[in-house]
């Protein structure tokens, strides 16, 4: 298996590294110049990009890193990545670093974004953050309600790298939801101690994520009340039918996190 580091990028992006030996490929390169250092100061041969979705802060690197090497660029094909040479859709197999790599189409995020699995480990993306999930800023939310159960059906000691550094700030929102959740609570404590430290709070354990994310818990009580309640409170219309109930709750909390 090849290894997994970070490279920090703006604000609160991660920039994925993945390595063996001397061989690299990046995920989601906003920015080229953290990556040029890393990769100079390593010692390290950039051979691929694997790009999740178009947003410039995922994608913004690639021009200046392909000019430096020759690397093979891993995109959604419905959306306009610079310089993509290997057009993805989702369900195809990829080899990255000698390992094989399924890749995943979880639309709602944008309209054509991916994830890339390998046994024990998601890069993710803007699809599932810690306690959270992305805005839909193109998908539905039955789209994003079946990208986040196609995550979920993974094994649960999954590691999931996503792009942002969300999760303390999206444990308030998740309080909001269930404040009697134990797991929560505890995980509230934990991600405070590590932020404090100066530690990420990523890679994400999927096991953690389906017990503390209301995103992956619509259709758990408390999660389906706090929905409801919403709903109510906004004059939205719930849709409860039982193929919809789920995708429902989904698009209730959703819409509360976009003002929380």
């Amino acid at each position: 298996m090849f290894e997994v580091s970070f490279i920090p990028a703006f604000k609160d992006n991660y920039i994925w590294l993945l390595t063996r030996g001397k061989r690299a490929v990046v995920v989601d390169p906003g920015d080229a110049a953290p990556v040029i250092a890393r990769l100079e100061a390593d010692g390290l041969t950039l051979e691929g990009i694997l790009i999740t979705h178009h947003h410039a802060d995922h994608q913004g690197g690639i021009a200046e890193l392909t000019a430096r090497w020759q690397a093979e660029i891993y995109a959604p094909v419905v959306e306009s990545i610079t310089g993509c040479t290997r057009p993805l859709s989702g369900g195809e197999l990829i080899e990255v670093l000698g390992e094989t790599v399924a890749v995943l189409a979880v639309p709602g995020h944008t309209r054509g974004h991916l994830a890339y699995s390998v046994p024990g480990a998601l890069f993710c993306g803007d699809t599932l953050f810690g306690a959270g999930c992305g805005r839909l800023f193109e998908g539905t939310p039955e789209q994003m309600s079946a990208s986040l159960d196609q995550i979920a059906a993974l094994p649960d000691d999954t590691l999931i790298y996503c792009a942002h550094e969300y999760t303390g700030m999206n444990l308030r929102f998740a309080l909001a939801i269930e404040p009697d959740n134990a797991a929560l609570q505890a995980r509230v404590a934990k991600v405070a101690a590590l932020r404090a430290a100066g530690r990420p709070s990523v890679p994400l354990t999927l096991a953690e994520e389906k017990a503390t994310n209301p995103f992956l818990r619509c259709e758990v009580p408390a999660v389906v009340d706090a929905g409801l309640r919403h709903a109510a409170q906004t004059g939205e219309d719930p849709d409860l039918t039982v193929n919809r109930k789920k995708a429902s709750i989904f698009k209730f909390i959703r819409s509360w996190r976009n003002t929380f």
